[in-house]
């Protein structure tokens, strides 16, 4: 058994475990759980100490076959793309299961549906067959569904009902446009990458603009694009803070991985679609800023900010230049750290105070020092601020979307003032003005919290700061598919 075989069953592995022990000891099911997360965490480590950035082909292949009638197969890969994904998957997830102490109902279902959720996510990123691609795509549905509809808020059966709906609707055109493709596809295994060139040479340019067009909708409803995002606000809101972790920070970008995959399947279809999908950014970044600075909920405001930087991935990918594609993937690590520290901080703040209005705090500096230097750090990363991943990240998709478009990247610099002003607000409305009575007591972050937001805040940090390395881990990845996609 391959690395990867041995990273990808890690998970499922102590899924199985859990589901056989007892449920009454929570301690040991949290013990099982944490262990087995952080093992899947060691064992990326260990992979991402052994890759090669400079290859860009994949790494670490599995093969086997599973069925040659219809071309599927057991193919595991890493490459440039999924490499940053993978790891980024171990990671929150074990910073969930550490922020998920607050869970006291159904302990055992919670920790089993979280590892199953790593095991679908690890998959998505790991496959290298369409058939098994589109299987884990849908596996992370199942544990979804009941991590909000069992532990979500008061609307939490609307928000899993909905968030599955649109999900499978998406999968629908996902599948009949994966299906197409494999057609194409039977002498090489069901291989994606082997579809990268196949396709090209293979299909015409009216079946490859059809084809993608599935998959935009397939992958834009998980990523999510404008205006397929009508699921995620109230999923967000509606999840436990553990699972918006793990929603945000890992499977909005499950959406952008299948889509630069795409792209690069189709290249003419990305040409055609390149401007559509540059409109839809603008919107998305325009929109999601909007709405975010409407809110006076902290986990909405979160939530809507994240189609405003998700926009801002579909920008560097619709560039089709490899400044811009770059961009793409530096900010879905980037929002993938941003994201995560803002809902574990705002979690716990809800822990605290059983209340989410902005309009409730005042000057919390005062009472939670530490609190208010992650959130605000979270929040400066929000809005670009330099010396953060967030800044290296959009910079680079506003300078391949300038070099694409020029002057409508006008629009652009205004969805970064929208979402200036609404971090320094945030920040101003909790940490500002005078104590009120009802905050004096509001406990600080304690150790086991501060040493998960400091994950978080130092990888956006030091990612900021010293950006190179996570450029170099894609860079050969990316070159090879601009290659693909330049006409």
């Amino acid at each position: 058994m391959g690395i990867l075989s041995i990273l990808l069953w890690t998970p499922a592995l102590g899924a199985l475990l859990l589901a056989v022990m007892p449920g009454h000891n929570a301690f040991s099911i949290r013990l099982v759980a944490q262990t087995f997360s952080l093992l899947t965490l060691v064992f990326v480590c260990r992979l991402l100490a052994t890759f090669d950035s400079a290859q860009a082909q994949l790494q670490f292949t599995e093969f086997f076959v599973l069925n040659p009638d219809v071309g599927s197969a057991y193919s595991l890969g890493v490459d440039g793309l999924s490499m940053p994904m993978v790891f980024m998957a171990a990671l929150l997830t074990f910073c969930a299961l550490l922020a998920s102490h607050v869970i006291t109902n159904g302990v055992k279902g919670f920790y089993f549906c979280l590892l199953l959720l790593e095991f679908g996510m690890l998959g998505v990123f790991l496959a290298q067959d369409w058939a098994l691609f589109y299987v884990f795509w849908e596996v992370t549905l199942i544990p979804l569904f009941f991590l909000i509809g069992r532990w979500g808020g008061s609307r939490r059966h609307a928000a899993s009902l909905n968030f599955v709906l649109y999900t499978m609707g998406g999968s629908i055109f996902m599948l009949i446009s994966l299906l197409a493709i494999s057609q194409y596809d039977l002498d090489y295994g069901g291989s994606l990458m082997a579809s990268l060139s196949q396709s090209t040479y293979s299909m015409s340019r009216t079946e490859q603009i059809l084809v993608l067009l599935g998959l935009i909708i397939g992958f834009g409803v998980k990523m999510p694009i404008f205006p397929l995002h009508g699921w995620l606000p109230l999923a967000h809101v509606e999840a436990p803070s553990p699972v918006s972790i793990l929603l945000s920070g890992i499977l909005l970008k499950m959406g952008a991985y299948g889509l630069l995959r795409a792209i690069a399947m189709l290249p003419q279809a990305a040409q055609f679609f390149q401007h559509t999908l540059m409109i839809l950014a603008l919107i998305g970044i325009i929109y999601g800023g909007l709405l975010a600075w409407r809110q006076t909920d902290l986990k909405a405001m979160v939530a809507y900010s994240s189609i405003s930087h998700m926009g801002i991935v579909l920008l560097g990918i619709a560039s089709l230049n490899k400044t811009g594609m770059t961009g793409a993937v530096l900010q879905m690590t980037a929002h993938g750290f941003i994201a995560a520290a803002m809902f574990l901080l705002v979690g716990l703040l809800y822990e605290r105070t059983h209340t989410r209005n902005i309009q409730d705090y005042s000057s919390l500096v005062q009472v939670t020092p530490r609190f208010a230097v992650f959130t605000t750090l979270a929040l400066f990363a929000a809005m670009g601020l330099p010396g953060t991943v967030g800044f290296v990240a959009e910079l680079h998709a506003l300078t391949g979307g300038f070099e694409q478009w020029g002057g409508w990247m006008a629009l652009f610099g205004l969805g970064i003032l929208l979402s200036a002003s609404y971090a320094i607000r945030t920040v101003g409305l909790l940490f500002t003005g005078p104590v009120k009575a009802k905050m004096q007591h509001v406990g600080d972050l304690t150790a086991p919290e501060m040493f998960t937001a400091g994950v978080l805040v130092g990888g956006i940090l030091i990612l900021g700061i010293m950006p190179q390395p996570l450029i170099d881990l894609s860079e050969a990845t990316i070159t090879h598919l601009y290659s693909l996609v330049s006409p």
